[in-house]
């Protein structure tokens, strides 16, 4: 791997652990976390792609290590650190309740990121609670402000979670000003602006950021895609026999990204509808599940 070219494709955030309650004294483990799922969704469909982030040097951390190696993402993004791991406790799933203990993530070091990554790097994926958790939000802000003006596009999906206080619209519309491709949910949406009809909402996200692609996802009811031109791309979901819907989101991301980088002369509409796929996909698993191209394939 250290003698493979540097990634096309870098993914800043966190990697985390979910422990979800599944009985009265019993929880149930799966490594995830928003960010590192859109790293193994893009490297899982054949981008390079190198996931920026640390995790603990305890069984947690190597089993995050392990299946990142697995979906074959470049490992000197990776850094593992002796501080306590990062994880989420879901004590309850629908309406889905959880809070967060460790502090691995927040160790993470920009300086040790191998040499040149940055211009090796067509694209960079920031998100979720990586961005107001401190330092480490610090870090990205000022990696991505830094990327965008070298003129490397951005990508950034806010995947709204309760560590999102009433100072988070602020840092939303930070980031979205630097994004050349925002994915926001409608849920993400209400969260963010809570006062705002959602057409009001997405137009003030579109004067954010006037030249992105802006994919507005909606679950089950499909995603539009708003285009820099003005134009809109109406994509109905993808029909399947939904097991979870844990990491549709960022399966739908990381598929836009991959489709993106894989297909440049595709076209817009080409990109979300594979996107869509990705997502159907994920829903069709258990878990964050990170849908290879047949599987997409087939719902093509």
């Amino acid at each position: 791997m250290h003698d493979a070219p540097l990634p096309r494709l870098v993914v800043f955030g966190e990697a985390l652990t979910d422990f979800v309650r599944t009985g009265e004294a019993t929880w149930h483990s799966v490594a995830g976390g928003a960010c590192w799922n859109v790293a193994r969704v893009a490297a899982t469909l054949g981008v390079p792609t190198g996931w920026g982030g640390a995790v603990g040097d305890d069984v947690l951390g190597q089993e995050i290590i392990a299946l990142s190696r697995a979906a074959r993402l470049d490992l000197r993004f990776a850094q593992v650190v002796a501080e306590p791991p990062l994880v989420a406790m879901v004590p309850q799933l629908d309406p889905p309740r959880y809070f967060f203990l460790g502090s691995a993530d927040l160790a993470f070091d920009p300086a040790r990121l191998p040499a040149g990554w940055d211009d090796a790097c067509e694209f960079a994926h920031f998100g979720c609670i990586s961005l107001v958790r401190q330092p480490l939000g610090a870090h990205l802000v000022a990696i991505a402000e830094r990327l965008h003006a070298s003129g490397v596009p951005i990508s950034f999906d806010p995947n709204c979670r309760n560590l999102m206080g009433a100072d988070y619209p602020l840092l939303f519309e930070r980031m979205a000003a630097l994004a050349s491709v925002l994915k926001i949910s409608d849920e993400d949406l209400r969260q963010i602006y809570p006062v705002l009809a959602t057409e009001d909402a997405l137009a003030r996200v579109r004067r954010l950021a006037p030249l992105a692609t802006v994919l507005y996802t909606r679950g089950a009811d499909g995603m539009t895609a708003h285009l820099a031109d003005g134009n809109r791309i109406e994509q109905p979901a993808f029909a399947v026999a939904v097991v979870d819907t844990v990491g549709a989101g960022d399966a739908c991301i990381g598929g836009f990204l991959a489709s993106l980088l894989r297909r440049a002369d595709a076209g817009v509409g080409e990109h979300v509808r594979f996107a869509a796929a990705a997502a159907a996909a994920a829903c069709a698993r258990a878990g964050a599940h990170a849908p290879t191209a047949a599987e997409i394939a087939a719902l093509l």
